[in-house]
């Protein structure tokens, strides 16, 4: 039998022991535990459950979908490029990405760490200049080593741009992983197809939990959240998934384009997601025209294989973001909201997941997601 002993006497020397079942002993672990409801179960809900279960809460996941990570996640790159997102966002968004690309290389099986590219054609050189110029961790390469590097793209552009550490994962597939994980080794339940709203926010009042079991309220809902974080908006993304066995890739590419940036992100077995669009409106779902003419037009400039290719799938969703497109832990009574991840989930939501454990455990300040006004840090 697996036994705890422990017991100590007056002044703090060991006494007798008292024999505890293991089963007794986890037991009365369970009983003193916080005990943390999360509202969503994408990516930002998940790395949360998965930083609140390591410090030893007992957490529960209530999601409106019928399973993990089928809201903004299911359509996501999965590129967890830190100096990449460097050229266009803040140093915050990297500074974060780095902590996140190690959880995620640590915590989930068979990342791949092949770095990622970025390209563009000769007319657009002066594009790809100007992103040197505004970020940090790449070389410079000719046309020679991309083809060492990428086989397929030999000859067809004459320099680029190569990070080396950079990595990517398959969104649908490392979420799934996560999800099995938090059940088998941490014992957190899942509760899916949950009215969320009604079941942790009292109707009357939409800022209070009324969830009274809970220590600790993680709302995790991304846009939905919007009844309770009146400055956040929607940034729509259009993606979709190409399949080609006459091109293969190794690493993301991203390709400058005077219409539309894009990356093309190799999902094995011959599989690429093309992404992806930024459009300042809230429409879920219908993916229009002329959003997939940019997006082929630029995959096939990278290659002419891809105007072959078969499409597999299509697929539109809403980014949650704030003005300053930041991400935001804001604390309300015992309610906390992690939110604003905007086109950076995966990249931010492990570093977020943390900081909201500690804050919820520690009490520390994270002025750097927690302040208003990030002049003041």
């Amino acid at each position: 039998m697996n036994l705890i002993q422990f017991g100590l006497a007056e002044g703090g020397c060991m006494s007798d022991p008292i024999t505890l079942d293991h089963d007794e002993a986890a037991t009365a672990r369970a009983a003193n535990a916080m005990r943390v409801t999360i509202v969503g179960a994408g990516v930002a809900g998940l790395t949360c459950a998965h930083a609140f279960a390591q410090r030893g809460a007992q957490v529960t996941v209530i999601e409106r979908k019928s399973g993990s990570g089928q809201g903004c996640s299911w359509y996501a790159g999965g590129m967890l490029a830190p100096w990449c997102e460097r050229e266009s966002a803040e140093p915050l968004v990297a500074e974060l990405g780095f902590e996140s690309l190690d959880y995620w290389r640590r915590e989930v099986p068979g990342v791949p760490a092949e770095g990622s590219l970025v390209l563009a054609q000769a007319r657009d050189l002066p594009d790809l200049k100007r992103f040197s110029r505004r970020t940090e961790g790449y070389e410079w390469i000719d046309g020679a080593r991309l083809g060492e590097l990428e086989p397929d793209l030999a000859g067809r552009f004459e320099q680029g741009l190569f990070f080396p550490t950079e990595a990517h994962l398959e969104p649908r597939k490392a979420l799934a992983a996560l999800t099995g994980r938090l059940v088998s080794e941490y014992g957190v339940t899942f509760r899916y197809q949950s009215d969320v709203s009604s079941e942790v926010y009292d109707p009357a009042s939409s800022s209070a939990p009324v969830d009274d079991e809970a220590d600790v309220v993680l709302d995790c809902r991304g846009l939905a959240a919007r009844d309770v974080l009146a400055d956040l908006r929607g940034v729509k993304g259009e993606m979709l998934v190409l399949y080609s066995t006459e091109i293969s890739l190794k690493r993301p590419v991203r390709m400058l384009h005077p219409r539309i940036p894009v990356y093309i992100v190799p999902r094995g077995d011959g599989h690429f997601m093309i992404g992806a669009t930024s459009i300042e409106n809230d429409e879920r779902g219908r993916v229009t025209g002329r959003s997939l003419l940019e997006l082929l037009s630029a995959v096939y400039a990278l290659h002419p294989a891809f105007g072959e290719a078969e499409v597999v799938e299509i697929g539109a969703d809403v980014r949650p973001a704030f003005p300053d497109n930041l991400p935001r832990i804001r604390r309300r009574g015992r309610t906390i909201l992690v939110n604003g991840f905007y086109r950076h989930g995966f990249l931010l939501a492990p570093a977020l997941a943390r900081r909201a454990a500690e804050l919820a455990f520690d009490g520390t300040h994270f002025p750097e997601v927690m302040d208003e006004d990030r002049r003041e840090w």
